[in-house]
């Protein structure tokens, strides 16, 4: 054991119970190290496609056609990077972002960054504990109020896979993400749409800047789009793979697992597409440009497009979506408690302490308001997500800056300039984001 493997064996280690459980065999060639570093990428792509971004892109394709596919694009690049970041972070220092902020800051600004994380995953937690409900009031007719309830039982599930081997929990993820993918690749094909205009809508253009309303949809396409607790999640997932500990090694991880995300965010970045893509060729040129809502697109899908079954594949989709990211929600909850107060609860505590705050609010918003009310609910998630999205960002970026903790690994001077060029422009649309929410409410 060299002199870095004692130091990393002498930490607290993330997510232990699956910390380096998953063997890379050295003499392997390409693909089959490929292959074993693929999973992480695809539990974070998760949250790049839960059900808080659906809303966002009907509303932008239903609106505003398919003019904004190129803010969905951007958004990803931004995401590619964030989470290239995040799993150098973790291979590199042997620490997730949690418990590189509990070592750097102080007690106070660490307990801080912990509550308002809490507050993050705790709202988009929210967001899919309310799409699961509303796909199986759509899918079952399950009253709202019961599926809601009903997302409880989903910890069973997690559990179950936990103890099989963090590779169970990889294979379902991708499994789900599967299903989402081909239902929208059946969703285009239903509805038609023009190509050319579609290729024409991933070109940049200044209208966007011009137009309240279409600003409006881009910024919250980029709020809602880089999730904070996938960058706890990221450098903490990838340290599963049991690597060698050496400056090889690491180049040798961090390559693989860029891949890995990389090609997982390029899916996501499909779905995102897709979604607008089908609410731009069946509701934006059908006439029913006001749809935003996820039970609109649900009624009309099938009408508009005459396919019988439309409708029901994108509420398939929907509960995929949804019970992925519960999934992934709850290991990034576990992983920032633990990071970030070394206090570690069983996984079924975990899970129904954050289930319990998504689903208490959510119950007492349906009894009072009815069903009209979660959609004001899930609005007010993005926003929450918005706020402290920067609090995760600037500290993954000031580390993975610092040659102090990165050594050779710290990023090269244009890798600073863009990384912290994308930093500030999230602050800034999310802040944008947020004045003109509140503004919309008086």
């Amino acid at each position: 054991m060299n002199s870095h493997e004692e130091e990393i064996s002498g930490l607290r280690k993330s997510l232990p119970e699956a910390h380096r459980t998953i063997h890379i065999s050295p003499n392997s060639g390409f693909w089959k190290k490929l292959l074993a570093f693929t999973g992480p990428g695809f539990l974070v792509a998760v949250g790049y496609m839960d059900p808080g971004n659906w809303a966002t892109d009907l509303a932008a394709g239903a609106q505003f056609n398919y003019s904004l596919l190129f803010v969905v694009m951007i958004s990803n690049f931004m995401a590619m990077l964030l989470q290239t970041l995040s799993l150098k972070l973790g291979i590199v220092t042997g620490r997730d972002l949690a418990q590189a902020c509990r070592e750097h800051y102080s007690p106070r600004v660490s307990f801080f960054l912990w509550i308002i994380c809490e507050l993050a995953i705790a709202a988009c937690d929210l967001a899919e504990v309310i799409g699961s409900a509303i796909a199986l009031n759509l899918l079952f007719h399950i009253p709202i109020l019961w599926g809601v309830c009903i997302t409880a039982l989903d910890v069973i599930a997690l559990l179950f896979l936990q103890r099989r081997g963090f590779r169970y929990l990889e294979a379902l993820v991708i499994t789900l993400i599967g299903i989402i993918g081909i239902s929208f690749g059946l969703e285009i094909l239903f509805s038609h749409p023009d190509m050319f205009a579609v290729a024409k809508g991933f070109i940049p253009h200044s209208q966007v800047l011009t137009h309240p309303g279409m600003l409006y949809v881009a910024i919250a396409i980029l709020g809602a789009t880089v999730m904070p607790h996938n960058l706890y999640l990221h450098s903490s997932i990838v340290q599963t793979r049991n690597y060698p500990l050496t400056q090889v090694g690491k180049k040798e991880a961090i390559r693989f697992a860029s891949i890995d995300s990389n090609i997982a965010l390029f899916l996501a970045m499909f779905v995102n597409a897709a979604i607008l893509i089908v609410a731009a060729a069946a509701f934006h040129h059908s006439g029913h440009s006001d749809v935003a809502e996820i039970q609109d697109a649900y009624k009309l899908l099938t009408p508009i497009l005459g396919i019988t079954g439309a409708s029901s594949l994108f509420a398939i989709a929907l509960l995929a979506a949804g019970q992925n990211s519960t999934l992934t929600g709850t290991m990034a909850g576990q992983i920032v408690m633990e990071g970030f107060l070394h206090l570690r609860l069983k996984p079924w505590m975990r899970r129904l302490l954050t289930r319990s705050i998504a689903i208490v609010p959510t119950v007492i918003v349906i009894w009072i308001m009815g069903d009209k009310g979660m959609n004001q609910l899930l609005l007010a998630s993005q926003v929450i997500l918005s706020m402290q999205l920067s609090f995760a960002v600037i500290p993954l970026v000031q580390f993975t800056s610092n040659p102090k903790k990165m050594g050779e690994f710290v990023n090269s001077k244009f890798m600073k300039i863009a990384a912290w060029s994308v930093a500030i422009t999230i602050a800034g649309l999310n802040g944008w984001l947020l004045i003109l929410t509140v503004k919309s409410l008086f």
